[in-house]
């Protein structure tokens, strides 16, 4: 497949139209300019302001992940034929573009024990299904998971179910994403989100953007990255892989940008998998010598420094660039970069937080930020860059293991109740109750938990072992098929543009966004609200602290949501003024930090620097084996575990089940381009993967998720709960050719589970 010279451009206007043809123009027109929010990224577009415009009031504000998620939410509504023709061992063949693309959920579906297929079954018949489960097991016997797709109203009801009926056995896929990043900050600032807008990061004269890819998963990020570039600002990339449209980037809706293309990165540094800290540390050696440190500023504002200095002057340059993999000359032009900016944005993505020190990494970046007081003013600070345009609201909501003590003590004074004090238990914990048996049941709303899960085997083998499982979703996904307990529910839902009520989703920029919702697709769906309070009403009752029947209405949710989540008091109003709004509390713009010294905490470095050696102790080769550290990735045609297309067009990448590296490991192993080969890791092997060669820092790898998380140890960072996603050791050696699947895909089947 030829590669593209640069990313964005005609390419992605052919594919709207592409798109477009598959739906017609004027409905998905008038679908991509309703007044709801963008069902993607957490960049955020749309509510209130219109469709496609961002905060900023800038339009218009598209890309293909917006295009992917609306048209696939426009399909047709599968037929009830689809499920007695394919089993469930034969929706296991089926690949995740495949499951995404056969259509929209259109009836409960229902398998229960012994049967081979899924069969219709009415929604009176899957809440009495439901209810049974609850009522007949311990509330700690369930556990409750939310994705990022879901509304604030929808997350705020789940929480609130899971507490009054008895558990906090209620978690969300941010575990499994940016979890890391909110402790991490926390720990430093006392804040577990963003502390810049939108606004800042246009008008910021330098952007460090670290382990991620925006180019691909957050595209429209790429035109503020332009505007930084053409106001005179610098960008780096800071990436093992040398990503095409973080070099040059052609966004569709700027007319020169379109024919002529738009650098993006002044400098790119290549480092090794897991090598930030170390690099970083180098930057702050640099900083320290030439003095390019704002002392007043750490004087007033911050603590621990001292001990953090000392621990960069005991670091060695030679061990610097052995552990980071990048030269000392590079590292020295970042820093004297970084030391010439008035007003720098450090942002990142997942290739900080997947790994076993990935708190260490965020704070790693917090300490640099601090250096130079970059935090606690306008136009600078810390952007960790949301995969889901809820997820960070869904947090916000309470969907937690453990509510912040102010919103438990809002709640119980609100209700009137005493909330369960038990220990909540994160989506990993959840999953290894479920592996012993400690818990029986759980309710998913929307996601795919299976195919997010790290360790494919081991997720399914857990999620079989329960009783009774209930998914919540728009479309088909891997869990349905792979991720089914003894009783499977599926449950088909509206999507945003489709609620009867309003509902409320929050940025990564902490910007609050009200969408109106619109006609409903499927006849026979329903809300995820009407689902979780209806629920509610059969279990709880309504002569409860909560009667379940008046918080049918969201408006009654917004206004109880107002009384308990600070920063959201506006949203008890929202109905009658319409206003989104910037919560309040999170936005730094003058060096005060809700910390109990109200001062910044600089991170020792010592302990992280132990950690991330360790991590790069690589295991020994066998006769005939290649070692590599592997990342797993996102191509330019999925988003998180939803594949839309098989091929990665900025890679150059025409199927999946491809093993990616340097080309001087490629000849130092004896592989060939597209040889097939075998690939191992302590927990899992898929057969028949294809060697292809891409621009990545010699020594490490990278491979396409969630086929990938079958080789992806169920670890976990022990301070945010999430797993090393990206840094898991493997060993290659080459095999038959008569092997490789013909088609392209990697099922877990090849895979051996």
């Amino acid at each position: 497949m030829r590669r593209m010279k640069s990313g964005g451009g005609w390419a992605a206007v052919k594919y709207t139209l592409r798109m477009a043809n598959k739906v017609t123009w004027p409905k998905l027109w008038r679908a991509m300019m309703s007044r709801n929010t963008c069902k993607t990224c957490a960049v955020g577009m749309g509510g209130q302001k219109g469709g496609m415009r961002n905060e900023m009031g800038h339009w218009p504000e598209v890309c293909k992940k917006s295009l992917q998620a609306m048209v696939a939410d426009m399909q047709d509504g599968l037929r009830d034929e689809f499920f007695r023709r394919y089993s469930i061992a034969e929706l296991r063949t089926l690949s995740p573009r495949d499951l995404e693309w056969s259509g929209r959920l259109t009836h409960p579906l229902y398998a229960g024990p012994g049967d081979t297929h899924y069969r219709v079954i009415s929604w009176n018949d899957a809440f009495d299904r439901m209810a049974k489960q609850l009522t007949g097991t311990q509330p700690d016997e369930n556990f409750f998971y939310c994705s990022g797709r879901s509304s604030n109203e929808a997350a705020f009801v789940l929480q609130l179910f899971s507490r009054l009926y008895g558990t906090n056995y209620v978690n969300n896929c941010s575990f499994y994403c940016h979890q890391a990043s909110g402790v991490g900050l926390g720990q430093s600032l006392g804040t577990g989100t963003a502390t810049v807008t939108l606004e800042d990061v246009e008008n910021s004269d330098l952007f460090i953007l670290i382990g991620g890819n925006p180019a691909s998963n957050h595209p429209r990020l790429m035109r503020t990255l332009m505007n930084v570039r053409r106001q005179g600002g610098q960008v780096v990339s800071i990436n093992p892989i040398k990503e095409l449209g973080l070099v040059n980037f052609s966004v569709p809706s700027d007319v020169w940008s379109l024919f002529f293309g738009s650098k993006i990165s002044s400098l790119y540094l290549q480092p090794h998998i897991g090598g930030d800290i170390p690099l970083l540390a180098g930057v702050a050696k640099v900083l320290l010598e030439r003095r390019l440190v704002a002392k007043p500023y750490i004087k007033a504002a911050t603590e621990g420094f001292d001990e953090f200095v000392k621990g960069v002057n005991a670091l060695s340059w030679e061990e610097i660039e052995r552990q980071s993999g990048v030269p000392r000359a590079q590292i020295e032009e970042l820093g004297v970069l970084y030391g010439r900016a008035k007003n720098a944005v450090f942002g990142w993505t997942m290739g900080i937080t997947h790994h076993l020190h990935g708190v260490e990494n965020v704070r790693m970046i917090v300490n640099l930020a601090l250096l130079r007081g970059m935090v606690g003013k306008p136009h600078a600070g810390l952007l960790p860059i949301r995969g889901h345009s809820n997820v960070q609201g869904i947090g916000s909501m309470g969907v937690a293991p453990n509510l912040k003590q102010q919103i438990f003590d809002n709640m119980e004074a609100l209700l009137k109740v005493k909330l369960p004090t038990n220990p909540g238990l994160d989506t990993m914990a959840c999953m290894r109750a479920a592996a012993e048996g400690k818990v029986k049941g759980a309710i998913c709303l929307g996601g795919n938990l299976f195919g997010s899960n790290p360790d494919a085997y081991f997720a399914h083998r857990s999620l079989g072992n329960l009783d009774f499982i209930t998914y919540i979703n728009t479309t088909l996904n891997t869990g349905h098929a792979w991720g089914t307990a003894k009783e499977t529910l599926i449950l088909p839902c509206l999507a945003r543009d489709e609620e009867p009520q309003p509902t409320t989703q929050e940025s990564m920029f902490n910007y609050v966004r009200l969408s109106e919702g619109g006609e409903q697709r499927i006849a026979q769906a329903k809300s995820e609200h009407e689902i979780l309070t209806t629920l509610g009403h059969r279990v709880l009752g309504d002569a409860g602290p909560v009667n379940w029947t008046e918080l049918k209405l969201h408006r009654t949710v917004r206004e109880m949501i107002a009384k308990v989540i600070p920063g959201f008091e506006a949203i008890g109003r929202i109905d009658e003024t319409k206003q989104e709004f910037q919560i309040g509390g999170r936005t730094f713009h003058t060096p005060t930090f809700p910390t109990p010294s109200g001062k910044a905490q600089f991170a020792p470095l010592e302990e992280p620097m132990t950690r991330v050696a360790s991590a790069a102790a690589a295991p020994e080769a066998g006769p005939g084996q290649g070692v590599l550290r592997m990342m797993t990735i996102r191509s330019e045609g999925q988003f998180n575990t939803v594949v839309y297309e098989e091929q990665d067009i900025y890679r150059g990448q025409d199927r999946r089940d491809v093993i990616l590296m340097h080309v001087d490991d490629i000849q130092r192993f004896g592989f060939t381009i597209d040889q097939p080969v075998t690939v191992r890791s302590s927990v899992g092997e898929l057969r028949g993967i294809r060697v292809r060669d891409i621009d990545i820092r010699a020594g490490n790898c990278a491979m396409y998720l969630p086929e990938a998380n079958v080789l992806v140890p169920h670890e976990v960072d022990p301070q945010s709960k999430t797993p090393a996603f990206k840094s898991i050791w493997l060993t290659i050696e080459a095999e038959r050719p008569s092997s490789v699947s013909s088609d392209g895909l990697v099922s877990l089947e090849m895979a051996g589970v």
